[in-house]
């Protein structure tokens, strides 16, 4: 897998911070950023038959029941994009919004599928003649690996792609975790995990539109009281911080999708160090118990989900 796209992204941002650190506040500092382990129940065996657990009846290979899944051996990919899962961060899927996964048992060096017969019933590999790159996706990591049939499969950054038969519609992961060895691709070629978000980026919020969610798919909010310029003020103290915890400061670098003007991290007068978006503090919500929430927006006519140029979303205007 290539890293030179890496390294000169690591010189951009490195760039970018020291270009801000006079706009407001200090410079910013990294953030280390944290995993979570979600998924489907394990079924049984190494690929989690969909026949598994049904009657004795022969199963046709794309769910229990009979019932045919989304995706066959033959769907075409189409132009591949990234959605994001509150639990799994961002995730590949197919031109159709279907899930795209990998399988322990596969290599990526070099490229090898050791899915075959019912497992690739179950696991319909991903065609690899009309995948595209979508947005966000490198189209350097697409390639493809000859299958024991002859047929070509879709790889990411070299490991083979597979679809799930028992998701049968867009956004579905039901594949995530099963036999402990599939897992839900990320752009990336990696394993899906909210391990996989930047410090901040943006996430599609069906109600509020483009929201700054942090590290782990957090709600990122902004208090209407505080102070931006020229330097910034939280006026959050005390009770007030325990229940809206100040955002620790990420590097620029580590955010996508964020603007970068005001983009820093400052001391506060109590010692804590907080993260700012357009020079406004950002916390998240104790409030909320799981990414996606949003249950800050509004409390108190004062707390408001930040979009991604630092803006309070439907605060009055003033």
């Amino acid at each position: 897998m290539k890293t030179s796209w890496r390294s000169a992204s690591f010189v951009v941002g490195a760039a970018a911070v020291l270009a801000l650190t006079t706009a407001c506040g200090q410079e910013t500092t990294s953030s280390g950023v944290g995993s979570q382990n979600v998924g489907a129940t394990a079924a049984a065996g190494d690929y989690g038959s969909v026949g598994a657990g049904a009657s004795a009846s022969p199963s046709n290979g794309y769910g229990a029941d009979g019932q045919q899944g989304a995706a066959t051996q033959t769907t075409p990919a189409g132009k591949l994009a990234v959605t994001s899962n509150a639990e799994l961060g961002k995730v590949l899927t197919d031109g159709a919004g279907l899930t795209l996964y990998r399988f322990d048992a596969d290599t990526a060096e070099p490229p090898k599928s050791n899915c075959d017969g019912d497992c690739a019933k179950t696991w319909p590999p991903v065609p690899a003649d009309d995948a595209t790159a979508g947005a966000g996706i490198d189209k350097a990591l697409l390639g493809e690996v000859t299958r024991t049939d002859g047929t070509k499969q879709l790889t990411i950054a070299g490991w083979p792609a597979y679809r799930y038969a028992k998701d049968t519609k867009a956004g579905d992961v039901a594949g995530q975790g099963v036999g402990g060895k599939w897992f839900a691709l990320a752009p990336t070629g990696k394993k899906a995990t909210l391990a996989s978000l930047p410090g901040l980026s943006v996430k599609n919020d069906a109600k509020l539109g483009k929201i700054v969610v942090d590290k782990n798919g957090m709600t990122v909010y902004r208090f209407i009281k505080d102070v931006a310029w020229p330097d910034p003020i939280s006026n959050c103290t005390g009770s007030c911080l325990e229940k809206w915890p100040a955002v620790a400061p990420v590097a620029a670098n580590d955010t996508e999708g964020i603007e970068k003007k005001g983009l820093m991290g400052f001391t506060r007068p109590d010692g804590v160090k907080q993260m700012t978006v357009d020079c406004w503090p950002a916390y998240t919500f104790s409030g909320d118990t799981k990414p996606g929430d949003t249950n800050g927006q509004g409390v108190g006519g004062t707390w408001y989900v930040m979009s991604p140029d630092g803006k309070p979303i439907g605060a009055p205007k003033k």
